[in-house]
Protein backbone atom coordinates (compact mmCIF):
# COMPACT_ATOMS: atom_id res chain seq x y z
CA UNK A 1 0.00 0.00 0.00
CA UNK A 2 1.23 3.46 -0.89
CA UNK A 3 -0.43 6.89 -1.11
CA UNK A 4 -3.67 5.43 0.23
CA UNK A 5 -3.96 2.91 -2.63
CA UNK A 6 -3.20 -0.82 -2.90
CA UNK A 7 -0.06 -1.11 -5.08
CA UNK A 8 0.75 -4.84 -5.06
CA UNK A 9 -0.95 -8.09 -4.07
CA UNK A 10 0.80 -11.46 -3.97
CA UNK A 11 3.49 -13.56 -2.34
CA UNK A 12 7.21 -12.74 -2.03
CA UNK A 13 6.63 -9.04 -2.73
CA UNK A 14 9.67 -6.78 -2.95
CA UNK A 15 9.19 -4.52 0.05
CA UNK A 16 11.11 -1.23 0.13
CA UNK A 17 13.03 -0.40 3.30
CA UNK A 18 11.37 1.39 6.19
CA UNK A 19 7.92 0.01 5.38
CA UNK A 20 5.78 -1.33 8.23
CA UNK A 21 4.61 -4.92 7.78
CA UNK A 22 1.71 -6.47 9.69
CA UNK A 23 1.60 -10.17 10.52
CA UNK A 24 -1.85 -11.41 9.49
CA UNK A 25 -1.23 -15.11 10.16
CA UNK A 26 -4.44 -16.91 11.16
CA UNK A 27 -6.54 -13.81 10.55
CA UNK A 28 -8.70 -12.62 7.64
CA UNK A 29 -7.96 -9.58 5.53
CA UNK A 30 -11.10 -7.98 4.13
CA UNK A 31 -12.26 -4.68 2.60
CA UNK A 32 -13.19 -2.04 5.16
CA UNK A 33 -16.89 -1.84 5.98
CA UNK A 34 -19.21 0.72 4.37
CA UNK A 35 -21.98 1.98 6.68
CA UNK A 36 -24.61 3.06 4.16
CA UNK A 37 -26.78 4.96 6.63
CA UNK A 38 -25.58 7.34 9.33
CA UNK A 39 -27.02 10.56 10.71
CA UNK A 40 -24.12 12.19 12.54
CA UNK A 41 -24.51 15.71 13.91
CA UNK A 42 -28.20 15.55 12.99
CA UNK A 43 -30.19 18.71 13.82
CA UNK A 44 -33.55 18.22 15.54
CA UNK A 45 -35.62 21.16 16.88
CA UNK A 46 -32.58 23.15 17.95
CA UNK A 47 -30.79 20.11 19.37
CA UNK A 48 -28.05 18.11 17.63
CA UNK A 49 -27.59 14.33 17.90
CA UNK A 50 -24.96 13.29 20.42
CA UNK A 51 -22.23 12.13 18.01
CA UNK A 52 -20.79 14.65 15.56
CA UNK A 53 -18.83 13.67 12.45
CA UNK A 54 -15.62 13.20 14.45
CA UNK A 55 -17.10 11.06 17.23
CA UNK A 56 -19.30 9.15 14.78
CA UNK A 57 -16.58 8.28 12.25
CA UNK A 58 -14.17 7.43 15.09
CA UNK A 59 -16.74 4.92 16.44
CA UNK A 60 -17.20 3.54 12.90
CA UNK A 61 -13.45 2.97 12.49
CA UNK A 62 -13.29 1.24 15.89
CA UNK A 63 -15.78 -1.31 14.54
CA UNK A 64 -14.03 -1.92 11.21
CA UNK A 65 -16.04 0.51 9.06
CA UNK A 66 -13.82 2.73 6.86
CA UNK A 67 -16.49 4.67 4.96
CA UNK A 68 -19.89 6.09 5.88
CA UNK A 69 -22.71 7.57 3.81
CA UNK A 70 -24.59 10.19 5.82
CA UNK A 71 -27.99 11.76 5.16
CA UNK A 72 -28.42 15.46 4.38
CA UNK A 73 -31.79 16.57 5.82
CA UNK A 74 -32.86 20.02 4.55
CA UNK A 75 -35.24 21.84 6.86
CA UNK A 76 -38.45 22.74 4.97
CA UNK A 77 -37.78 25.98 3.11
CA UNK A 78 -34.01 25.37 2.86
CA UNK A 79 -32.70 24.48 -0.61
CA UNK A 80 -31.03 21.11 -1.20
CA UNK A 81 -27.86 22.87 -2.34
CA UNK A 82 -27.42 24.97 0.79
CA UNK A 83 -28.20 22.00 3.07
CA UNK A 84 -25.68 19.87 1.14
CA UNK A 85 -23.03 22.60 1.49
CA UNK A 86 -23.71 22.77 5.24
CA UNK A 87 -23.24 19.00 5.66
CA UNK A 88 -20.04 19.10 3.56
CA UNK A 89 -18.67 21.85 5.79
CA UNK A 90 -19.44 19.86 8.99
CA UNK A 91 -18.06 16.57 7.63
CA UNK A 92 -14.94 17.98 5.94
CA UNK A 93 -13.77 19.59 9.16
CA UNK A 94 -14.46 16.59 11.45
CA UNK A 95 -14.73 13.27 9.63
CA UNK A 96 -11.79 10.90 10.18
CA UNK A 97 -12.76 8.39 7.48
CA UNK A 98 -13.96 8.74 3.88
CA UNK A 99 -17.61 9.69 3.51
CA UNK A 100 -20.33 10.41 0.99
CA UNK A 101 -23.82 11.92 1.24
CA UNK A 102 -27.39 10.90 0.43
CA UNK A 103 -29.78 13.86 0.11
CA UNK A 104 -33.29 13.70 1.60
CA UNK A 105 -36.23 15.29 -0.25
CA UNK A 106 -38.33 16.94 2.47
CA UNK A 107 -40.68 18.90 0.17
CA UNK A 108 -41.43 18.97 -3.55
CA UNK A 109 -41.52 21.83 -6.07
CA UNK A 110 -39.73 22.86 -9.28
CA UNK A 111 -36.70 24.36 -7.51
CA UNK A 112 -36.00 21.02 -5.81
CA UNK A 113 -35.75 19.28 -9.19
CA UNK A 114 -33.17 21.81 -10.41
CA UNK A 115 -31.12 21.26 -7.22
CA UNK A 116 -31.27 17.48 -7.72
CA UNK A 117 -29.92 17.85 -11.26
CA UNK A 118 -27.06 20.05 -10.04
CA UNK A 119 -26.21 17.65 -7.17
CA UNK A 120 -26.01 14.67 -9.54
CA UNK A 121 -24.09 16.45 -12.32
CA UNK A 122 -21.67 18.56 -10.28
CA UNK A 123 -21.50 17.23 -6.72
CA UNK A 124 -21.32 13.44 -6.94
CA UNK A 125 -24.70 12.60 -5.38
CA UNK A 126 -26.53 9.56 -6.77
CA UNK A 127 -29.16 8.79 -4.13
CA UNK A 128 -32.15 10.70 -2.77
CA UNK A 129 -34.52 9.72 0.03
CA UNK A 130 -38.25 10.45 0.26
CA UNK A 131 -40.41 10.14 3.36
CA UNK A 132 -43.80 8.46 3.45
CA UNK A 133 -43.87 9.33 7.17
CA UNK A 134 -43.75 12.48 9.37
CA UNK A 135 -47.06 14.02 8.34
CA UNK A 136 -47.09 17.82 7.94
CA UNK A 137 -43.26 17.85 8.23
CA UNK A 138 -41.44 15.72 5.60
CA UNK A 139 -44.16 13.46 4.18
CA UNK A 140 -44.82 13.55 0.43
CA UNK A 141 -48.05 12.47 -1.28
CA UNK A 142 -48.14 9.45 -3.59
CA UNK A 143 -48.34 11.68 -6.68
CA UNK A 144 -45.32 13.68 -5.49
CA UNK A 145 -43.39 10.44 -4.87
CA UNK A 146 -44.29 9.37 -8.43
CA UNK A 147 -42.86 12.64 -9.79
CA UNK A 148 -39.71 12.41 -7.65
CA UNK A 149 -39.09 8.80 -8.74
CA UNK A 150 -39.45 9.82 -12.40
CA UNK A 151 -36.84 12.56 -11.93
CA UNK A 152 -34.50 10.21 -10.03
CA UNK A 153 -34.72 7.61 -12.81
CA UNK A 154 -33.92 10.18 -15.51
CA UNK A 155 -30.91 11.36 -13.48
CA UNK A 156 -29.60 7.80 -13.03
CA UNK A 157 -29.82 7.95 -9.24
CA UNK A 158 -31.35 5.62 -6.63
CA UNK A 159 -34.67 6.31 -4.89
CA UNK A 160 -34.50 5.64 -1.17
CA UNK A 161 -37.67 5.49 0.93
CA UNK A 162 -38.39 5.87 4.61
CA UNK A 163 -41.37 3.51 4.58
CA UNK A 164 -44.20 4.12 7.06
CA UNK A 165 -47.77 5.28 6.47
CA UNK A 166 -47.57 8.77 7.97
CA UNK A 167 -51.33 9.41 7.90
CA UNK A 168 -52.11 6.30 9.95
CA UNK A 169 -49.22 6.98 12.35
CA UNK A 170 -50.53 10.52 13.01
CA UNK A 171 -54.02 9.17 13.85
CA UNK A 172 -52.62 6.37 16.02
CA UNK A 173 -50.39 8.80 17.96
CA UNK A 174 -53.44 10.93 18.81
CA UNK A 175 -55.33 7.79 19.88
CA UNK A 176 -52.51 6.67 22.19
CA UNK A 177 -52.17 10.09 23.81
CA UNK A 178 -55.97 10.32 24.27
CA UNK A 179 -55.81 6.97 26.10
CA UNK A 180 -53.14 8.38 28.41
CA UNK A 181 -50.27 6.33 26.96
CA UNK A 182 -47.42 8.86 26.95
CA UNK A 183 -44.30 6.68 27.44
CA UNK A 184 -41.96 5.11 24.83
CA UNK A 185 -44.28 2.10 24.47
CA UNK A 186 -46.72 4.53 22.77
CA UNK A 187 -44.14 4.97 20.02
CA UNK A 188 -44.24 1.33 18.94
CA UNK A 189 -48.00 0.95 19.62
CA UNK A 190 -48.73 3.86 17.26
CA UNK A 191 -46.51 2.37 14.52
CA UNK A 192 -47.68 -1.23 14.09
CA UNK A 193 -45.68 -3.47 11.78
CA UNK A 194 -48.23 -3.45 8.95
CA UNK A 195 -47.89 0.35 8.69
CA UNK A 196 -44.27 -0.23 7.60
CA UNK A 197 -45.14 -3.14 5.29
CA UNK A 198 -47.94 -1.16 3.59
CA UNK A 199 -45.60 1.72 2.83
CA UNK A 200 -42.93 -0.65 1.45
CA UNK A 201 -45.58 -2.20 -0.82
CA UNK A 202 -46.72 1.25 -1.99
CA UNK A 203 -43.09 2.23 -2.72
CA UNK A 204 -42.59 -0.94 -4.76
CA UNK A 205 -45.76 -0.16 -6.75
CA UNK A 206 -44.64 3.40 -7.56
CA UNK A 207 -41.12 2.19 -8.42
CA UNK A 208 -42.58 -0.41 -10.81
CA UNK A 209 -44.78 2.18 -12.51
CA UNK A 210 -41.91 4.66 -12.94
CA UNK A 211 -39.23 2.01 -13.70
CA UNK A 212 -37.07 3.52 -10.96
CA UNK A 213 -34.61 1.53 -8.80
CA UNK A 214 -35.81 1.40 -5.20
CA UNK A 215 -33.90 1.16 -1.92
CA UNK A 216 -35.77 0.71 1.37
CA UNK A 217 -33.88 2.16 4.35
CA UNK A 218 -34.21 0.76 7.88
CA UNK A 219 -35.98 -2.56 7.32
CA UNK A 220 -37.24 -3.20 10.84
CA UNK A 221 -39.95 -5.88 10.66
CA UNK A 222 -40.54 -9.35 9.23
CA UNK A 223 -43.51 -8.22 7.14
CA UNK A 224 -41.60 -5.31 5.55
CA UNK A 225 -38.73 -7.67 4.69
CA UNK A 226 -41.21 -10.16 3.21
CA UNK A 227 -42.64 -7.49 0.90
CA UNK A 228 -39.12 -6.73 -0.40
CA UNK A 229 -38.32 -10.45 -0.85
CA UNK A 230 -41.60 -11.03 -2.77
CA UNK A 231 -41.04 -7.97 -4.97
CA UNK A 232 -37.54 -9.19 -5.86
CA UNK A 233 -38.92 -12.60 -6.79
CA UNK A 234 -41.28 -10.82 -9.20
CA UNK A 235 -38.35 -8.93 -10.73
CA UNK A 236 -38.56 -5.49 -9.07
CA UNK A 237 -35.20 -3.68 -8.80
CA UNK A 238 -35.38 -3.15 -5.03
CA UNK A 239 -32.79 -3.37 -2.26
CA UNK A 240 -33.39 -3.71 1.49
CA UNK A 241 -31.26 -2.24 4.29
CA UNK A 242 -31.71 -3.80 7.73
CA UNK A 243 -29.76 -1.92 10.38
CA UNK A 244 -27.59 -2.98 13.31
CA UNK A 245 -30.53 -2.46 15.70
CA UNK A 246 -33.05 -4.58 13.77
CA UNK A 247 -30.46 -7.39 13.39
CA UNK A 248 -29.19 -7.20 16.97
CA UNK A 249 -32.08 -6.43 19.34
CA UNK A 250 -35.88 -6.09 19.51
CA UNK A 251 -38.65 -3.77 20.67
CA UNK A 252 -39.49 -5.48 23.96
CA UNK A 253 -37.38 -2.79 25.70
CA UNK A 254 -40.00 -0.10 24.96
CA UNK A 255 -41.88 -1.52 27.97
CA UNK A 256 -38.89 -1.17 30.33
CA UNK A 257 -39.78 0.35 33.71
CA UNK A 258 -36.70 2.58 33.29
CA UNK A 259 -37.97 5.49 31.12
CA UNK A 260 -34.45 6.54 29.99
CA UNK A 261 -33.62 3.01 28.86
CA UNK A 262 -36.93 2.61 27.00
CA UNK A 263 -36.49 6.02 25.34
CA UNK A 264 -32.99 5.05 24.11
CA UNK A 265 -34.62 2.53 21.74
CA UNK A 266 -36.94 5.07 20.06
CA UNK A 267 -36.36 5.15 16.30
CA UNK A 268 -38.63 5.00 13.25
CA UNK A 269 -39.79 2.59 12.01
CA UNK A 270 -39.63 1.15 15.55
CA UNK A 271 -37.86 -2.02 16.61
CA UNK A 272 -40.32 -4.91 16.37
CA UNK A 273 -41.67 -6.23 19.69
CA UNK A 274 -41.55 -9.73 18.12
CA UNK A 275 -38.34 -11.23 19.63
CA UNK A 276 -37.83 -13.58 16.64
CA UNK A 277 -37.37 -10.61 14.24
CA UNK A 278 -33.53 -10.26 14.44
CA UNK A 279 -33.04 -13.95 13.61
CA UNK A 280 -35.54 -13.73 10.72
CA UNK A 281 -33.91 -10.62 9.22
CA UNK A 282 -30.42 -12.14 9.54
CA UNK A 283 -31.70 -15.20 7.62
CA UNK A 284 -33.05 -12.99 4.81
CA UNK A 285 -29.77 -11.06 4.75
CA UNK A 286 -27.86 -14.35 4.51
CA UNK A 287 -29.90 -15.73 1.62
CA UNK A 288 -29.76 -12.51 -0.42
CA UNK A 289 -33.35 -11.26 0.03
CA UNK A 290 -31.86 -8.26 1.90
CA UNK A 291 -28.58 -6.95 0.50
CA UNK A 292 -26.91 -4.21 2.55
CA UNK A 293 -26.54 -3.11 6.16
CA UNK A 294 -26.40 0.32 7.74
CA UNK A 295 -26.61 1.52 11.32
CA UNK A 296 -28.88 4.61 11.07
CA UNK A 297 -26.57 5.79 13.87
CA UNK A 298 -28.23 8.88 15.41
CA UNK A 299 -28.25 8.61 19.20
CA UNK A 300 -29.40 11.38 21.54
CA UNK A 301 -28.49 11.86 25.20
CA UNK A 302 -31.10 11.16 27.88
CA UNK A 303 -31.53 14.88 28.63
CA UNK A 304 -32.31 15.46 24.94
CA UNK A 305 -34.77 12.55 24.84
CA UNK A 306 -36.46 13.94 27.97
CA UNK A 307 -38.03 16.61 25.75
CA UNK A 308 -40.63 13.86 25.22
CA UNK A 309 -40.94 12.69 28.83
CA UNK A 310 -44.69 13.49 28.83
CA UNK A 311 -45.36 12.78 25.15
CA UNK A 312 -43.62 9.94 23.29
CA UNK A 313 -44.17 11.67 19.92
CA UNK A 314 -41.71 14.40 20.98
CA UNK A 315 -38.81 12.03 21.84
CA UNK A 316 -35.97 12.66 19.35
CA UNK A 317 -35.47 9.48 17.30
CA UNK A 318 -32.33 7.46 16.65
CA UNK A 319 -30.17 4.64 18.01
CA UNK A 320 -26.47 3.73 18.08
CA UNK A 321 -24.96 1.01 15.88
CA UNK A 322 -22.08 2.17 13.65
CA UNK A 323 -19.39 0.68 15.92
CA UNK A 324 -21.27 -2.56 16.62
CA UNK A 325 -22.53 -3.28 13.07
CA UNK A 326 -19.81 -5.59 11.70
CA UNK A 327 -19.22 -7.63 14.87
CA UNK A 328 -22.96 -8.14 15.40
CA UNK A 329 -23.48 -9.35 11.82
CA UNK A 330 -20.47 -11.68 12.07
CA UNK A 331 -21.85 -13.09 15.34
CA UNK A 332 -25.46 -13.46 14.11
CA UNK A 333 -24.72 -14.70 10.60
CA UNK A 334 -21.21 -16.19 10.21
CA UNK A 335 -20.78 -17.80 13.64
CA UNK A 336 -24.24 -19.40 13.26
CA UNK A 337 -23.35 -20.79 9.83
CA UNK A 338 -25.96 -18.73 7.94
CA UNK A 339 -23.36 -17.07 5.70
CA UNK A 340 -19.69 -17.49 4.89
CA UNK A 341 -17.00 -14.78 5.16
CA UNK A 342 -17.42 -13.80 1.50
CA UNK A 343 -21.14 -13.12 1.96
CA UNK A 344 -20.22 -11.16 5.10
CA UNK A 345 -17.95 -8.90 3.02
CA UNK A 346 -20.76 -8.51 0.47
CA UNK A 347 -23.42 -7.34 2.97
CA UNK A 348 -21.07 -5.12 4.98
CA UNK A 349 -19.15 -3.54 2.09
CA UNK A 350 -19.18 -4.80 -1.51
CA UNK A 351 -22.93 -4.71 -2.27
CA UNK A 352 -23.11 -1.13 -0.99
CA UNK A 353 -20.09 -0.16 -3.13
CA UNK A 354 -21.76 -1.63 -6.22
CA UNK A 355 -25.23 -0.13 -5.61
CA UNK A 356 -23.85 3.36 -4.95
CA UNK A 357 -21.19 3.24 -7.71
CA UNK A 358 -18.16 3.19 -5.40
CA UNK A 359 -16.88 -0.16 -6.73
CA UNK A 360 -14.06 -1.14 -7.34
CA UNK A 361 -12.49 1.84 -5.54
CA UNK A 362 -14.27 0.66 -2.37
CA UNK A 363 -15.52 -2.76 -1.35
CA UNK A 364 -12.68 -4.72 -2.95
CA UNK A 365 -9.09 -5.76 -2.31
CA UNK A 366 -7.41 -5.21 -5.69
CA UNK A 367 -4.49 -3.27 -7.16
CA UNK A 368 -5.69 0.30 -7.60
CA UNK A 369 -8.46 0.05 -4.98
CA UNK A 370 -8.37 2.33 -1.91
CA UNK A 371 -6.28 0.96 0.96
CA UNK A 372 -9.29 0.66 3.30
CA UNK A 373 -8.70 -2.71 4.97
CA UNK A 374 -9.63 -4.66 8.08
CA UNK A 375 -7.62 -7.44 9.64
CA UNK A 376 -10.42 -9.49 11.18
CA UNK A 377 -10.09 -11.88 14.09
CA UNK A 378 -12.93 -14.44 13.93
CA UNK A 379 -12.27 -15.73 17.46
CA UNK A 380 -12.03 -12.57 19.56
CA UNK A 381 -15.01 -12.08 21.90
CA UNK A 382 -16.31 -8.85 23.36
CA UNK A 383 -19.21 -7.75 25.55
CA UNK A 384 -20.80 -4.57 24.19
CA UNK A 385 -21.20 -1.85 26.82
CA UNK A 386 -21.74 1.90 27.08
CA UNK A 387 -18.73 1.96 29.42
CA UNK A 388 -16.33 0.97 26.63
CA UNK A 389 -17.98 2.19 23.40
CA UNK A 390 -16.71 5.20 21.45
CA UNK A 391 -20.08 6.97 21.19
CA UNK A 392 -20.78 9.84 23.61
CA UNK A 393 -24.21 8.58 24.80
CA UNK A 394 -24.92 7.01 28.21
CA UNK A 395 -26.96 4.10 26.86
CA UNK A 396 -26.00 1.40 24.36
CA UNK A 397 -29.03 -0.50 23.07
CA UNK A 398 -26.90 -3.67 22.79
CA UNK A 399 -25.70 -3.42 26.41
CA UNK A 400 -24.44 -6.79 27.70
CA UNK A 401 -24.55 -8.53 24.30
CA UNK A 402 -21.56 -10.85 23.79
CA UNK A 403 -20.28 -10.92 20.20
CA UNK A 404 -17.64 -13.10 18.60
CA UNK A 405 -15.47 -11.64 15.81
CA UNK A 406 -13.96 -8.19 15.57
CA UNK A 407 -11.27 -6.01 13.97
CA UNK A 408 -7.65 -6.34 15.15
CA UNK A 409 -6.19 -3.78 12.77
CA UNK A 410 -8.07 -1.18 10.72
CA UNK A 411 -6.40 0.68 7.85
CA UNK A 412 -8.03 3.77 6.37
CA UNK A 413 -6.51 5.61 3.38
CA UNK A 414 -3.41 3.43 3.82
CA UNK A 415 -2.87 4.55 7.43
CA UNK A 416 -3.28 2.37 10.53
CA UNK A 417 -6.16 3.82 12.57
CA UNK A 418 -6.78 0.90 14.94
CA UNK A 419 -4.07 -1.34 16.36
CA UNK A 420 -3.89 -3.30 19.63
CA UNK A 421 -7.17 -1.76 20.72
CA UNK A 422 -5.92 1.82 20.33
CA UNK A 423 -7.45 4.32 17.91
CA UNK A 424 -5.16 6.72 16.01
CA UNK A 425 -7.60 9.06 14.26
CA UNK A 426 -7.11 12.50 12.77
CA UNK A 427 -10.01 14.94 12.83
CA UNK A 428 -10.83 16.21 9.35
CA UNK A 429 -8.76 13.61 7.47
CA UNK A 430 -11.83 12.03 5.83
CA UNK A 431 -12.36 12.79 2.13
CA UNK A 432 -15.68 13.38 0.39
CA UNK A 433 -16.15 10.61 -2.20
CA UNK A 434 -18.19 11.65 -5.25
CA UNK A 435 -20.43 9.00 -6.82
CA UNK A 436 -21.31 8.90 -10.52
CA UNK A 437 -24.91 8.27 -11.68
CA UNK A 438 -26.17 5.17 -13.54
CA UNK A 439 -24.34 2.44 -11.57
CA UNK A 440 -24.23 -0.63 -13.87
CA UNK A 441 -25.10 -2.97 -10.99
CA UNK A 442 -28.49 -1.22 -10.72
CA UNK A 443 -29.20 0.42 -14.08
CA UNK A 444 -28.44 -2.36 -16.57
CA UNK A 445 -31.82 -3.90 -15.73
CA UNK A 446 -33.59 -0.53 -15.63
CA UNK A 447 -32.29 0.38 -19.11
CA UNK A 448 -33.29 -3.01 -20.55
CA UNK A 449 -36.82 -2.58 -19.17
CA UNK A 450 -37.20 0.94 -20.54
CA UNK A 451 -36.44 -0.41 -24.02
CA UNK A 452 -39.10 -3.10 -23.64
CA UNK A 453 -41.71 -0.99 -21.95
CA UNK A 454 -42.57 1.41 -24.77
CA UNK A 455 -46.37 1.32 -24.95
CA UNK A 456 -48.19 1.65 -28.27
CA UNK A 457 -51.86 2.31 -28.94
CA UNK A 458 -53.98 -0.02 -31.07
CA UNK A 459 -54.34 1.23 -34.69
CA UNK A 460 -58.07 1.38 -35.46
CA UNK A 461 -60.57 3.43 -37.48
CA UNK A 462 -62.30 6.46 -35.98
CA UNK A 463 -65.63 5.86 -34.24
CA UNK A 464 -68.30 7.92 -36.05
CA UNK A 465 -71.49 6.69 -34.35
CA UNK A 466 -73.76 8.62 -31.95
CA UNK A 467 -72.25 10.07 -28.77
CA UNK A 468 -74.35 10.55 -25.67
CA UNK A 469 -74.35 14.00 -24.04
CA UNK A 470 -73.35 14.12 -20.38
CA UNK A 471 -73.46 16.90 -17.86
CA UNK A 472 -70.41 17.06 -15.59
CA UNK A 473 -71.19 17.96 -11.99
CA UNK A 474 -68.19 19.63 -10.36
CA UNK A 475 -67.00 17.67 -7.31
CA UNK A 476 -67.54 19.65 -4.13
CA UNK A 477 -64.22 19.76 -2.28
CA UNK A 478 -64.31 19.07 1.43
CA UNK A 479 -61.23 20.09 3.38
CA UNK A 480 -58.85 17.18 3.95
CA UNK A 481 -59.16 15.69 7.39
CA UNK A 482 -56.07 16.28 9.50
CA UNK A 483 -55.24 16.62 13.14
CA UNK A 484 -54.91 20.37 12.66
CA UNK A 485 -58.21 21.16 10.92
CA UNK A 486 -60.83 18.67 12.00
CA UNK A 487 -62.15 17.42 15.35
CA UNK A 488 -61.42 13.82 16.15
CA UNK A 489 -65.09 12.86 15.77
CA UNK A 490 -67.34 14.08 12.93
CA UNK A 491 -70.87 15.19 13.90
CA UNK A 492 -73.21 12.19 13.62
CA UNK A 493 -76.03 12.27 11.04
CA UNK A 494 -79.60 12.25 12.54
CA UNK A 495 -80.98 8.70 12.57
CA UNK A 496 -84.63 8.03 11.57
CA UNK A 497 -86.69 6.24 14.20
CA UNK A 498 -87.92 3.15 12.33
CA UNK A 499 -90.49 2.36 15.05
CA UNK A 500 -92.37 5.58 14.35
CA UNK A 501 -95.16 4.89 11.84
CA UNK A 502 -95.34 6.88 8.65
CA UNK A 503 -99.10 6.11 8.35
CA UNK A 504 -101.68 8.77 9.18
CA UNK A 505 -105.54 8.71 9.06
CA UNK A 506 -105.52 12.04 7.22
CA UNK A 507 -103.73 10.35 4.34
CA UNK A 508 -100.59 12.48 4.86
CA UNK A 509 -97.35 10.56 4.61
CA UNK A 510 -93.93 11.15 6.18
CA UNK A 511 -92.31 11.55 2.76
CA UNK A 512 -94.88 13.98 1.27
CA UNK A 513 -92.27 16.76 1.29
CA UNK A 514 -90.01 14.79 -1.14
CA UNK A 515 -90.87 15.68 -4.76
CA UNK A 516 -92.36 12.79 -6.73
CA UNK A 517 -90.23 11.16 -9.39
CA UNK A 518 -91.60 11.32 -12.94
CA UNK A 519 -92.78 7.99 -14.22
CA UNK A 520 -90.15 6.08 -16.16
CA UNK A 521 -90.78 3.83 -19.11
CA UNK A 522 -88.92 0.54 -18.70
CA UNK A 523 -87.00 0.02 -21.95
CA UNK A 524 -85.53 -3.34 -21.10
CA UNK A 525 -87.39 -5.31 -18.42
CA UNK A 526 -85.43 -7.38 -15.91
CA UNK A 527 -83.81 -10.27 -17.72
CA UNK A 528 -83.57 -8.35 -20.99
CA UNK A 529 -85.88 -8.14 -24.01
CA UNK A 530 -85.81 -11.86 -24.83
CA UNK A 531 -89.15 -13.66 -24.55
CA UNK A 532 -89.46 -17.37 -23.88
CA UNK A 533 -91.79 -17.78 -26.88
CA UNK A 534 -89.26 -16.38 -29.31
CA UNK A 535 -86.54 -18.88 -28.51
CA UNK A 536 -85.72 -21.70 -30.87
Amino acid sequence: MEDGVIKQIGENLIVPGGVKTIDAHGRMLMPGGIDVHTRFQMPDRGMVSADDFYQGTRAALAGGTTMIIDHVVPEPGVSLMSAFDQWREWADSKSCCDYSLHVDITEWHKGIQEDMEALVKDHGVNSFLVYLAYKDVFQLTDSQVYEVFSVIRDLGAIAQVHAENGDIVAEEQLKMLEQGITGPEGHVLSRPEEVEAEAVNRSVTVANQTNCPLYITKVMSKSAADVIAQARKKGTVVYGEPITASLGTDGSHYWSKNWAKAAAFVTSPPLSPDPTTPDYLSSLLSCGDLQVTGSAHCPFNTSQRAVGKDDFSLIPEGVNGTEERMSLIWDKCVVTGKMDENQFVAVTSTNAAKIFNLYPRKGRIAVGSDADLVLWDPDVTKIISAKSHNSTVEYNIFEGTEVRGGPLVVISQGKIVLEEGNLHTTEGSGRYVARKPFPDYVYKRIKARSRLAELRGVPRGLYDGPVCEVSVTPKTMTPASSAKTSPAKQAAQPVRNLHQSGFSLSGAQADDNIPRRNTQRIVAPPGGRANITTLG
